[in-house]
């Protein structure tokens, strides 16, 4: 995904970073860390909960710690499940496997495990046909956090700005 952020007194995090790419670095991991805790929360907000309830996807989801390469500041915020995709963008139509649908259903409904399967089988006939819509929790979490993160690093530039005046460079 692409991701781009505007960036108030984004001017400023230049000039530092001319100045000062040591302090503006750490200044602009912080800024990262901050906006990837954030993305996440959002994100999290945003997914559905299946039968794993908090610890299924939506727990799955983690920011991970900002990474430095050279003057590159890298952020990640994502899901190692292998459904974080498919929930995200959803599906074509295609037809899914039944047990994790009976399982679904018994959690869900409460369902004795016969019912259950037929439940799944419903289900499973309608993916089958129309697929599945996407819950859009990463774009939406995207959408709503950017200004705050554009924010997080306008910071980050003054704040790596007033260290490298105390440190007079």
């Amino acid at each position: 995904m692409d991701v781009r952020l505007d960036i108030p007194k984004g001017k400023k995090l230049a000039r530092a970073f001319e100045a000062a790419p040591d302090i503006t670095i750490d200044e602009l991991t912080r800024a990262t860390w901050e906006g990837e805790l954030l993305f996440q929360r959002e994100a999290q907000e945003n997914t559905p909960v299946g039968i794993g309830g908090g610890g299924g996807l939506k727990g799955s989801i983690a920011a991970r710690e900002p990474i430095v390469l050279g003057l590159t500041v890298i952020g990640e915020v994502g899901s190692p499940l292998q459904h974080a995709v498919p929930v995200e963008i959803g599906t074509r139509p295609h037809m899914p496997p039944i047990q994790p649908l009976a399982d679904w259903a018994e959690h869900k409904f409460g369902a004795d495990p016969e019912e259950a399967l037929g439940i799944a089988w419903s289900v499973a006939r309608k993916i089958r046909k129309k697929g599945t819509e996407g819950a859009h929790m990463f774009e939406r979490a995207l959408e709503s956090t950017a200004p705050q993160i554009g924010v997080f690093f306008g910071r980050a530039g003054e704040r790596a700005l007033k260290r490298i005046a105390e440190a007079g460079r």
